[in-house]
C-alpha cells in the first residue's frame, strides 16, 4: 500500500480504502455527510472511513481543511489518521471505535446487551463535555460541531467517549448550510435560534449536548409516540423535578436506582440549562464541565418557555 505522508495525517489512494473495506462492504453507519465503512489496513489496524457526499471542494482545498483538522488532538475527540482526495472522490479515515456509538447502548435493540451502568454514562457525559469545550474554546481552530447526538458519540475498548464528526462543520464550510436544510424540523436536537434561521453559535452545541442529557440520564429517546401523541421526556423530567419528586425518578429503570445521587442531579440541572431557549442563559461548555465536576453550582434551572409550551399541549415545537 502506497501511503504519502501529509503532516501527521497519510493520504491513501481510493484503491487503498477500496481494497482495505473489501470494496466497502460492512457498512458501521450513515448520516446528512455520508456512509461510513469498516476497514482494516496491511498492518492489521481497524479503521472507519467516512465516504462523503455533497462536497465539491478542489483537491488543494480539500486537503489543506483536512490537515488542518488533523492537528487537533484531545482524548476525547476521535482521531482522523488519513484522507482520500482523488478525483471527485473524497473520504476520511479515522481510529475505529470497538464499542460504535453511544446510541447503540442506550437505544438497544438486544435487550440480551447489559445497559450502561450510571458510573459510564457519567464518565461519558464528562469526557463529552471536555472534548466540546476543548474545541469551543481550546483548540487554536474553534469549531462549532453543529451535529451534536448520541449516534456522533463513540465508545473506545474502554467506553471513554470521542466526539466524532467534529471537522465536518469546518470541513464543507459555505454548503454546510444546504445540509442544515435537511436537518431542519428533525425531532430531537437543535437549537430554537437554528430552526429559526438565526446565525448559530457555539451556543447550539450546548443545546444538542444538554438534549443529549435527558437521554443519557433515562435511556431512551426525548420523542417517542404513544397512544397518538407525543410523549416527550424533557418535559415530564422537568415537572417531576420542579415538584419536588426524587431525582432517581427520571433515570433509566433498568439501573434500579442505583446512581450517585449528585451525580445525577448535577448532570440534570446542567442538562436544563442547556436547553434553556435563550442562549444568552446557556453556559459554555466550559462552564458545564465546571458544573459536572462540582467546582462550579447549578442552582435550581428555570423551565424553559418551549417546555412549557409543549406542556400545555402546544407540540408544534418538536413536530416534524
Amino acid at each position: 500500500m502506497s501511503i504519502a505522508v501529509e503532516g501527521s495525517l497519510m493520504a491513501f489512494t481510493y484503491k487503498d480504502l477500496r481494497i482495505a473495506s473489501k470494496n466497502f462492504s460492512e457498512i458501521l453507519g450513515s448520516g446528512a455527510f455520508g456512509s461510513v465503512f469498516k476497514g482494516v489496513l496491511p498492518d492489521s489496524t481497524l479503521i472507519a472511513m467516512k465516504k462523503l457526499e455533497g462536497t465539491t471542494q478542489g483537491e488543494k482545498q480539500f486537503r489543506a481543511e483536512v490537515s488542518t483538522i488533523g492537528t487537533i488532538h484531545h482524548v476525547n475527540l476521535v482521531r482522523l489518521r488519513g484522507f482520500c482526495s482523488e478525483g471527485n472522490k473524497r473520504l476520511l479515515v479515522y481510529d475505529y471505535m470497538e464499542n460504535r456509538s453511544l446510541n447503540s447502548h442506550l437505544f438497544r435493540n438486544d435487550e440480551s446487551k447489559v445497559p450502561l451502568d450510571w458510573k459510564t454514562r457519567y464518565n461519558i457525559v464528562l469526557g463529552t463535555a471536555r472534548g466540546l469545550a476543548y474545541l469551543h474554546e481550546e483548540c487554536r481552530y474553534r469549531i462549532i460541531h453543529c451535529d451534536i447526538k448520541p449516534e456522533n458519540i463513540l465508545l473506545d475498548a474502554d467506553f471513554v467517549p470521542k466526539v466524532a464528526d467534529f471537522g465536518l462543520a469546518k470541513l464543507l464550510g459555505r454548503e454546510f448550510s444546504r445540509v442544515l436544510t435537511t436537518m431542519r424540523g428533525t425531532r430531537g436536537y437543535l437549537a430554537p435560534e437554528w430552526i429559526s434561521g438565526v446565525a448559530v453559535t457555539a451556543k447550539a452545541d450546548v443545546y444538542s449536548y444538554g438534549m443529549m442529557l435527558f437521554e443519557i440520564i433515562s435511556g431512551r429517546r426525548n420523542s417517542q409516540r404513544g397512544d397518538g401523541k407525543i410523549d416527550y421526556f424533557p418535559t415530564w423530567a422537568a415537572t417531576e423535578i420542579a415538584s419536588g419528586e426524587n431525582v432517581l425518578a427520571i433515570l433509566d429503570k433498568q439501573l434500579e436506582g442505583n446512581a450517585d445521587t449528585e451525580e445525577l442531579t448535577r448532570t440534570f440541572r446542567a442538562a436544563c440549562w442547556c436547553i434553556q431557549d435563550d442562549e444568552v442563559h446557556r453556559p459554555t461548555m466550559g462552564q458545564v464541565v465546571q458544573i459536572l465536576e462540582g467546582f462550579l453550582e447549578a442552582r435550581p434551572p428555570p423551565i424553559p418557555r418551549s417546555l412549557q409550551l409543549i406542556m400545555e399541549g402546544e407540540e408544534t415545537y418538536i413536530s416534524t
